[in-house]
Formats: structure tokens, sequence, C-alpha cells
């Protein structure tokens, strides 16, 4: 992790830049879930849980090749 909160939740990054708490936004983080989009503040504590373990892949996009 590259930064880390004070005890009045500034954001306070590796190299000592201070981003004062009334400074930051806060952003929604959705998750696909059984076909369809929800924001994670909606999940139950188990399900947010959940999240935090799961694993995320990269698929590259190729064409298929051209038939004959």
């Amino acid at each position: 992790m590259n930064f880390r909160e004070d005890e009045n939740r500034n954001l306070v990054l590796v190299d000592g830049t201070v981003i004062p708490a009334e400074k930051r936004t806060r952003c929604e983080v959705y998750s696909r879930i059984v076909g369809y989009l929800r924001p994670l503040s909606q999940y139950n504590k188990g399900k947010q849980e959940e999240f935090k373990s799961r694993k995320t892949f990269n698929i590259k996009n190729e064409e298929a090749p051209a038939s004959k």
C-alpha cells in the first residue's frame, strides 16, 4: 500500500504528502454479481469480506484466426 490514514482521516502518502480528509472524495465500487452490477456498499458483511479475497484476471482480447 502506498498510503495510510492518520488519526484525523487525512491521507498520508509515502513521500509525506498529506491530503486533508475534507479534500478527499469517496467513490463507489461496483462489482458484477450473477450477471448484473451492484455497488459494494449494498453487499452484506459476508459478501464484502468475500469480495476482498477475490482474484481478478486480465483477459486478452484476441481476434479469432480467419477461416479458409
